[in-house]
């Protein structure tokens, strides 16, 4: 079981990830500290873009998978966006929780960082499993 879960679909996850997160975690504290965008905005905006990317490196690189079908892509944007919801609704409360003697400017973006986290190993294992898995068949 181990090995199935730490094969070289993860090195190559990470590197994509490493990708993403370059673009999209840029995107999104820019937004958030230079041009005063929301939480939710900044990093929702993080996600669409890199999400975009996401799916074709991870599709063709990652996961090696060929399929054509829009049911594919219809369940690589519902992890998308459940991982989204999961990693930042619960980052969001519990660091504000947490910290909550800190500036709120501090509980946010501690809030962005662990919510990458979370999102990150969910996704991971939603799409090597459940997107992108060509022995569900």
């Amino acid at each position: 079981m181990i090995k199935k879960i730490f094969d070289p679909t993860m090195i190559r996850f990470l590197m994509v990830g490493v990708i993403n997160t370059i673009v999209g975690t840029g995107i999104m504290f820019l937004l958030y500290n230079f041009v005063g965008c929301s939480y939710w905005f900044s990093s929702s905006a993080n996600y669409i873009v890199g999400g975009c990317v996401s799916y074709f490196l991870n599709k063709f690189f990652t996961f090696k998978n060929r399929e054509k079908s829009w049911l594919q892509v219809l369940k690589f944007i519902m992890t998308v966006v459940f991982c989204y919801f999961i990693g930042f609704g619960v980052a969001k409360p519990v660091t504000m929780w947490l910290l909550d003697t800190q500036p709120i400017v501090i509980q946010e973006n501690i809030a962005m960082c662990i919510g990458m986290c979370l999102y990150v190993v969910l996704n991971y294992f939603i799409q090597k499993f459940m997107v992108f898995n060509t022995n569900m068949k």
